[in-house]
């Protein structure tokens, strides 16, 4: 009986638990199915979180916020992943606020059993039981704090673990856990009250951070960071406890202070986020800004302008030369400024660019085989079909090389080089390099080009300043990472050499800005001034860097003093010490490029000439070897580039043959009235052929050597009447070698006015190169 009672027995208790396990299963099945139903009913709202769209985010090459613009209701939100976050600060959420997180399925029974007997034991809520997942669930679709709403938190919890992985619930979490304000997820957290990625983050602040969310207003840092203290040193207790950190370690952080400050507007590059913001719809926009080049330049130009009136404002444009990378973009001078424009961007600005554009029309005409480097020059005034221009200082030079005249930018030589290439052929090769010159309506290329007479923006003049240093290949710079690199040939690499050779010449230093500069510092530049003072430039390139400075009137209006040399250069000056020396390296001389002796007047080569026929040598840089003649005399149709002969000429009988056989190398006519006496022509014809070289002009109304008087108790001489005889069409008159400005200036008459003590040398020069000159002196 007893063996039969022991077997009854057991049988009942193993049904009893076939019966539990077969209940369990069954009410297993009906959960799952319950589950299925109700997530089929009320499926997961994962829309709220797009809904949420992040601020869209312009960012530095390192990923440091330059500018954000927040989402339609204004929360600042920066999209971020796991892996785009420092490892201490998921150590730290992870291990204080759900430590299972990768073990449970989106709720912890543990936790709830926990605190639940807590609540019973002290009838108040002593810890919560709330996992990440749950936490996601709350800010996905947020609930009242009701015993209800906690059971719908956690359905809302088992759905998000149903269909998204760890990595993807714990990514919810950190874009949109709340931190204070308008302020959410952890990227744009860490740079508002730590100005730095999450990636970046310690160990102090990846506590402080992990611990934020559970009261962001309370335990805000900027504002409380004695409570925000309290919390990170009691969330380093719980890490020790658990051996996640060294205790040591702990210990001395928790003797850290907490310091923040709130910055969640960051404005690095203020328009040129704007920019691409209109241009480019993608919430991260990455550009190759470097943010070490950026703040320090944008600090420089702001305190330069302030000594400078309150019309100008200023912009600067570094690009990276093997990467067309723009590094620093400041666009204007005080963003917040609103008296200087600060909120035009002045890069992106078409202005004039002034005599910027004078090294590419040297470029091309020696890639032409038109010039070299020491071509003889004529700085004189002409008439070019009507367009007379002048030079900047109204002075003129008479005879110049190509390198004096680009490194003194002088503006007659550029205008004759450019008549030679042609100003169609200009504007063809600037626009196949990428730089599309804007004329005025219904205008055709014209030499005014020369001097700024059309339209650039100070980007597409970095652009092509580029093809200076890098083989002559200009580029369009680049802005973001979507951007393509593409190379656009203007010069060959022996021209581009050549000019930046002579560009880097011409000292950058001055008296007022010398002390900041790097005592050996040599690199090519170029300046330029529009009419009107309106914009100032200047425009450097080295091996790997190439920069473009802008100062001027953004709304255009005239402004007094301001030149590229004045203005604009000291700013560039300082731009380049904020720069690492090693980008200022040399650029290698090319191979097709050789330094050779030349002579003047006739421009060849020295081996080439008999020394009789070479009045001035030089030494040229030669592309290929080639040295091209003297350009033609505009102004002498006789005139010739070579040597010059009289055989067949009947004007003088008393010649012999061999003087009328030799040939004689004569400087151009034009430049006659600028040359020494030795190097004209009365002195190197022989004497049967001076009327060549003779004067047809004559002046009346003063004697060479003449000396004046003003009246009794007058200091100046008021005015004195001259006259030119012996010449038709336009005279141009000059005192001690500048342009006469008179409403005459052209006719065979002119009044000088206000002549004060001293000695004047007086030119007068017809459109034919006849020229007549004097000397008087004023004496009290």
């Amino acid at each position: 009986m007893k063996f039969f009672k022991a077997t009854i027995k057991r049988l009942g208790t193993k049904l009893f638990w076939l019966k539990f396990i077969r209940n369990l299963l069954l009410l297993l099945i009906v959960a799952i199915v319950s589950f299925k139903v109700l997530d089929w009913l009320k499926p997961l709202p994962i829309e709220k979180f797009e809904e949420r769209t992040f601020a869209q985010l312009v960012v530095a090459s390192n990923g440091e916020p330059l500018r954000a613009f927040p989402d339609q209701s204004g929360i600042w939100r920066y999209p971020v992943s796991i892996d785009e976050v420092s490892p201490l600060y998921l150590e730290a959420l992870i291990n204080y606020e759900d430590r299972y997180f990768y073990q449970h399925f989106g709720i912890n029974p543990l936790s709830l059993i926990r605190a639940s007997g807590q609540a019973i034991r002290h009838g108040r809520i002593i810890s919560g039981a709330s996992t990440l997942t749950m936490q996601v669930a709350r800010i996905m679709e947020p609930h009242q704090k009701t015993f209800a709403g906690k059971l719908w938190q956690m359905f809302r919890a088992l759905q998000l673990e149903w269909h998204y992985d760890k990595k993807e619930i714990l990514t919810f979490y950190l874009n949109y856990a709340p931190f204070g304000g308008p302020i959410e997820g952890i990227e744009a957290a860490s740079f508002t009250y730590l100005g730095k990625s999450a990636k970046e983050l310690t160990h102090s602040e990846a506590a402080l951070l992990a611990v934020l969310p559970q009261s962001p207003s309370r335990f805000r840092p900027d504002k409380y960071p004695l409570r925000a203290k309290k919390a990170r040193n009691k969330l380093l207790d719980r890490l020790a406890i658990f051996d996640v950190w060294e205790q040591d370690l702990i210990e001395e952080l928790k003797i850290e202070n907490v310091w923040a400050e709130y910055h969640s507007r960051p404005m690095l590059a203020p328009l040129l986020a704007q920019r691409l913001k209109q241009k480019q719809a993608q919430q991260l926009i990455q550009t190759y800004i470097d943010t070490s080049i950026q703040v320090p330049l944008e600090m420089l130009v702001k305190d330069y302008i302030l000594s400078k009136p309150n019309n100008l404002s200023a912009a600067v444009l570094v690009m990276d030369n093997e990467t067309a990378q723009v590094k620093s973009y400041v666009a204007s001078a005080d963003f917040a400024n609103k008296e200087r424009a600060g909120y035009v961007d002045m890069i992106q600005a078409i202005r004039s660019p002034g005599s910027t554009l004078k090294p590419f029309i040297y470029g091309l005409a020696i890639d032409q085989g038109i010039i070299h480097s020491e071509s003889l020059l004529f700085d004189i005034p002409q008439s070019f079909n009507g367009y007379q221009p002048q030079n900047f200082d109204e002075h003129f030079n008479g005879p110049v090389s190509v390198s004096q005249a680009l490194s003194r930018s002088l503006n007659m030589p550029a205008v004759q080089v450019l008549n030679e290439i042609s100003p169609e052929l200009f504007v063809s090769e600037l626009s196949n390099a990428g730089l599309s010159i804007k004329l005025p309506n219904n205008a055709k290329p014209n030499l005014s080009l020369a001097l700024g007479g059309g339209g650039a923006s100070l980007e597409q003049l970095v652009g092509l300043y580029r093809s200076l240093s890098s083989s002559g290949k200009a580029v369009q710079p680049k802005l973001t990472y979507n951007d393509q690199l593409v190379e656009k040939p203007l010069l060959t690499p022996g021209a581009s050499w050549i000019i930046q050779n002579i560009l880097s010449q011409a000292p950058l230093r001055n008296s007022v800005t010398s002390r900041y500069l790097m005592p050996d510092l040599k690199i090519a530049y170029k300046t330029g001034t529009s009419y009107g003072a309106r914009d100032t430039w200047a425009l450097a390139t080295s091996k790997q860097v190439t920069i473009g400075v802008w100062v001027g009137s953004p709304d255009g209006s005239f402004s007094i003093g301001n030149s590229g040399r004045a203005t604009a250069v000291p700013l560039l000056e300082r731009v380049i010490t904020q720069l690492d020396k090693s980008l200022l390296t040399p650029i290698p001389q090319p191979v097709n490029v050789d330094l050779a002796t030349i002579c003047w007047p006739l421009g060849t080569h020295a081996s080439l000439q008999e020394k009789a026929h070479c009045h001035q040598k030089r030494r040229a840089y030669l592309l290929d070897g080639t040295a091209p003649p003297t350009l033609k005399d505009r102004l002498d149709k006789d005139w010739k580039s070579g040597l010059t002969s009289f055989l067949g000429n009947t004007f003088n009988t008393q010649c012999d043959n061999e003087d009328l056989i030799k040939g004689y190398a004569l400087w151009p006519k034009s430049l006659e009235p600028w040359l020494a006496e030795p190097q004209r022509a009365t002195s190197i014809l022989p004497a049967c052929l001076q009327t060549q070289g003779k004067s047809k002009l004559e002046l009346v109304g003063l004697e060479d050597g003449m000396i004046l008087f003003p009246e009794p108790r007058n200091l100046k001489i008021d005015e004195v009447q001259l006259q030119v005889e012996g010449t038709k069409g336009k005279n141009y008159w000059f005192l001690n070698g500048k342009l006469l400005k008179d409403k005459d200036q052209y006719d065979q008459k002119i009044i000088i006015n206000d002549l004060g003590k001293g000695t004047y040398e007086l030119t007068v020069i017809d459109q034919n190169a006849n020229f007549t000159e004097i000397a008087f002196e004023v004496s009290l």
